[in-house]
Formats: C-alpha cells, sequence, structure tokens
C-alpha cells in the first residue's frame, strides 16, 4: 500500500506558513511547542569542540532535531537541506576542511541573510582558510535544480528537522537521490510519527509550523526511500520528543513523536531489498577521526578496529563503495550467493545481533 498524500494544505500554503513562522515568528521567540531541539543526544566532541566556534548569533537561531554530522568528511561536498540560519553548515565547512564545501539550501529570506552575514569572517578568519568553502543559495528542497545543484554534484546531503515542513516528501527524497553522486549519502535527522497523522490534523498551521502535521509514519518513509532508490535505509538513532503545549498535545492525542536519524546511500544496482550472503567480511581501519577503537554504521552494526566482521552483501557495498571505502577493507565479492544471511532476514536489522555477525 502506498502511502497517502500529505495534501492537507497546499504546498505554497505551507511554504509560506514555513517561511513566516521560521523567519519572523521565531526571530522574536525561540519557544517551541516541542522538546524536538532539545530530543537528541549529546554531539560526538569533534562536533562540540566546531560548534563552540560557530558565530552565537547562528547557533541561536538553531531548530533542529539531531545531530546530523557524520565523522571522517574531509574533502567532501556537503549540501545541506533546510540550512536556516546555517549552524550545521558552518560545524561541516571545518570538519570538511578547506579542500572539502559546503553547500545550504533554505528558501526563507531572513534566515539565510543570518547565515551569509557572518560566512567570510568565520571561513578566512575562524578557520584560516584562504578563501570560503561554504556558500548559501535560496531555494525549496523539492526543486533543488532550480536552485542550481546539478545531479551527481554531491557527496553528502545533510538536514536537520527540515523534511516533515515540506508536504511533498516524495519528491525531497527523489532530489536528493539525483543530486547524490554514486557511492553518497544522505544523513540527516527528522521528526517521525508513531501513526499516520490524520488528514484533518494536516490543515492545522500550527501543527505544520512545530513539525507535527507533516512527521511521516515512519513504515511510510521507509517505502518511499525504497521507491526513489535509496533500498536499504539504516537507523543510526532514536530519541522521543514531547509535545508540551496541552492543547496541541489534546489535537495529537494518542500519537507519538520521535527524533530519527537515517542515513541513506545511494548504490545504484547494487543494494538489494533483503539481506543477501555473499560469503564476504569488512574490518574498520580506525582511520575516521574520532573514532580510533571502533565505527557504528547503524544502530545494530559496530564495527571493532581491525577486526573482521561477517557482513551482508548491502553491509560491504555501504562500506566498501560509499565514501567510507578509504576506511574500511572488504573481503570477498558476489561471485557466490550463499543465500538469505543468516543472522536474520529483512535488509535493516530488527534486533541487536551477536558480536561477529551482521544484518
Amino acid at each position: 500500500m502506498a502511502p497517502p498524500a500529505q495534501n492537507g494544505v497546499s504546498e505554497q500554503q505551507v511554504h509560506a506558513n514555513v517561511q513566516h513562522y521560521y523567519g519572523e515568528v521565531l526571530a522574536a521567540s525561540t519557544d517551541m511547542k516541542t522538546s524536538a531541539c532539545t530530543a537528541a543526544g549529546a554531539p560526538h566532541p569533534l562536533v562540540r569542540a566546531a560548534l563552540q566556534r560557530v558565530p552565537p548569533e547562528v547557533q541561536a537561531r538553531y531548530f533542529g532535531c539531531g545531530s546530523a554530522f557524520p565523522l571522517g568528511i574531509e574533502g567532501l561536498r556537503v549540501l545541506d537541506l533546510g540550512c536556516g540560519s546555517g549552524r550545521d553548515c558552518y560545524v561541516c565547512a571545518a570538519m570538511v576542511g578547506e579542500a572539502g564545501s559546503v553547500t545550504g539550501v533554505d528558501m526563507t529570506d531572513a534566515q539565510l541573510e543570518l547565515a551569509n552575514r557572518h560566512a567570510q569572517d568565520y571561513c578566512c578568519h575562524t578557520l584560516g582558510y584562504k578563501q570560503p568553502n561554504m556558500r548559501f543559495v535560496k531555494g525549496q528542497i523539492e526543486r533543488l535544480g532550480e536552485a542550481g545543484i546539478q545531479a551527481g554534484s554531491v557527496d553528502l546531503i545533510i538536514s536537520n528537522c527540515v523534511v516533515n515542513l515540506t508536504p511533498d516528501k516524495q519528491a525531497v527524497l527523489a532530489e536528493a537521490y539525483r543530486v547524490l553522486a554514486p557511492g553518497g549519502e544522505m544523513y540527516f535527522s527528522d521528526m517521525y510519527c508513531t501513526r499516520r497523522v490524520p488528514e484533518e490534523l494536516r490543515t492545522n498551521e500550527v501543527l505544520w509550523d512545530e513539525g507535527l502535521a507533516g512527521s511521516l509514519y515512519t513504515q511510510d518513509f521507509l517505502r518511499i526511500c525504497r521507491q526513489v532508490g535509496f533500498l536499504d535505509p539504516r537507523q543510526l538513532a532514536s530519541h522521543p520528543i514531547q509535545v508540551h503545549d496541552p492543547e496541541l498535545r489534546a489535537l495529537v492525542g494518542p500519537a507519538s513523536y520521535l527524533s530519527i536519524t537515517y542515513r541513506l546511500f545511494k548504490l545504484p544496482g547494487t543494494l538489494e531489498a533483503g539481506s543477501e550472503d555473499y560469503g564476504q567480511a569488512a574490518r574498520y581501519l580506525g582511520t575516521i577521526p574520532g573514532s580510533p577503537h571502533a565505527y557504528s554504521l547503524d544502530s545494530q552494526h559496530t564495527f571493532p578496529t581491525h577486526k573482521w566482521v561477517a557482513v551482508c552483501g548491502n553491509t560491504a557495498a555501504m562500506l566498501g563503495d560509499s565514501w567510507l571505502g578509504k576506511h574500511f577493507e572488504v573481503a570477498g565479492d558476489r561471485s557466490t550467493h550463499f543465500g538469505a544471511f543468516p543472522a536474520g532476514s529483512g535488509s535493516a536489522c530488527t534486533q541487536q545481533q551477536p558480536a561477529g555477525s551482521c544484518c
């Protein structure tokens, strides 16, 4: 069954409401009605160090719900969907180094003006680069081509609590897949609901502005991912979101909300719908900054440094054929198929597996 269209209000009206709310209303008060902005756990120490260097004015206008910062991204081309004031772009500008680049896309003029205000000084003085490696462009994340983002031009897409604010999630994910280079990844945090949001709630302006009306049911999200080409979504972290406002809490009723960080890899012709066994194994080389002893691909796959771990074909591809490839060694190929991976069925783990196993 295909997920229902999220059409309680028009796309134009949603965009207008969101621009007003995040460009004007929250400029005067940052009082959100949910715990979304504080839902995620503490970021990695390397990320915290980078955050301390971000201009305070930029940090003050942060409205994310997670920590969408993969480590080891030196030299990558990064795109931030719905960058807002640019906080996450500023962090990534430091993490990719002078050889990398960061582009933030947002549709709200007030947010873009703030993001641009400190960019030159931050890159050239705070980071000491010869020229800025960060830029901000106006555009809608459903139409990245109109913002000048070319197909296959990005290695890493990040986004922080923004996809829930658009009525056309499939267009966002399809555009993300289009602009990613093969081996690239979308690594992002967003709000999700444990059930489908009732149609009558999708006309409520405040529920949209707070991300509640537009939050996808998790299973519908996974279906859309697979439809556009992200065949094996991997969950990295999940945290509950509390609705503080009593009127909004009464409206959403028994529905529960989560901040979830997902990893979506673009590996065309390689990823499969299930976990298949080709007799492959992988070991982490210990070379990602901040992760000398082990690396977690997702919530179910942690690789101790220098230890060989049996992996399914999809995991082998994510580690060997993506931007992560220089940090891993993968043994074996797909010349012989041994059936479904023995540790479980399905491409995403649903329970913790024994050490030394995958999927």
